[in-house]
């Protein structure tokens, strides 16, 4: 088994880092050079930096700090928010990221997934799947023989889980099935799918790993978890029964609730591979 990536995400809105409860209610949670420093000190195998308001305010990425970033970081790091072409990523690799990250552009124009596999690899394209749950019932007839050997038709209903797509920073809902649209993002050229549980994104109630199975077991590429981090056993169940092949953090670490050296030697104690 190949090791297991330790993720800190970095949300950043007008310059600052900041962090939520399901997408909202967003916090001051520091300097995002600073903060980054700190995690490439800590242990963490990566970082992921997104602009969480550049799409829905037409706003431009922020270069500058993915620039600052690289001087002061020697981890892999993924920028994503507001990249809408091709000349966006090229812009932002440029800066001194290892990847970028595309959520909102890739659904309305994928073949923007595709341009950016082909330019720079598909190793530099993530698409992030921000998903909320939307259980679908289906009733299936059954028939059953009774003592006088007439049949009785009965209806048993079952809950299919089921995961919707959104987009623009949660704002939007889209349509798309989140599985549907992992396979499709894989067969464009998508390296990496970024996936957050908007249902449990800030809660640390735990990764959904349903939904994080789900989308492990239909794509053959690497799988990041995210959303819902909030105790050691999260961080193991995500990387074991969820398949996936990273497990992405913010609440937890940016507020000191729980260290990267932590998880890692829990996730070791586990036998779960992480790097060291």
């Amino acid at each position: 088994m190949l090791a297991k990536r330790i993720i800190p995400c970095l949300d950043v809105k007008d310059g600052r880092v900041v962090k939520g409860i399901n997408f909202v209610e967003l916090r001051d949670a520091g300097d995002p050079v600073e903060q980054a420093k700190v995690y490439d000190h800590a242990g963490a195998d990566e970082l992921v930096f997104l602009d969480i308001t550049a799409t829905h305010e037409a706003r431009e990425t922020v270069i500058e700090m993915a620039k600052a970033v690289a001087e002061q970081v020697f981890i892999p790091f993924t920028v994503g928010g507001g990249i809408r072409t091709v000349d966006d990523m090229r812009d932002i690799l440029r800066s001194g990221a290892d990847k970028i990250s595309i959520n909102s552009a890739a659904v309305r124009t994928p073949e923007l997934i595709s341009a950016g596999a082909e330019a720079f690899g598909s190793q530099a394209i993530v698409v992030a799947i921000d998903a909320r749950r939307v259980s679908e019932q289906l009733t299936v007839n059954s028939e059953q023989s009774d003592q006088t050997s007439q049949f009785t038709t009965h209806n048993s209903q079952f809950t299919i889980p089921k995961w919707e797509v959104y987009v623009s920073g949660g704002r939007t809902p889209t349509g798309l099935d989140a599985v549907e649209w992992a396979q499709e993002a894989e067969r464009r050229g998508a390296g990496e799918i970024l996936l957050t549980s908007m249902d449990g994104d800030g809660t640390q109630e735990g990764y959904d790993l349903a939904l994080t199975k789900a989308i492990a077991e239909a794509v053959n590429i690497p799988v990041i978890a995210s959303g819902g981090a909030g105790t050691l056993a999260h961080f193991a169940q995500a990387l074991t029964e969820g398949g996936a092949d990273a497990a992405l953090a913010a609440s937890l670490f940016h507020y000191k609730q729980m260290t990267i050296e932590e998880v890692k030697d829990y996730l070791a104690e586990q036998d779960i591979p992480v790097r060291r």
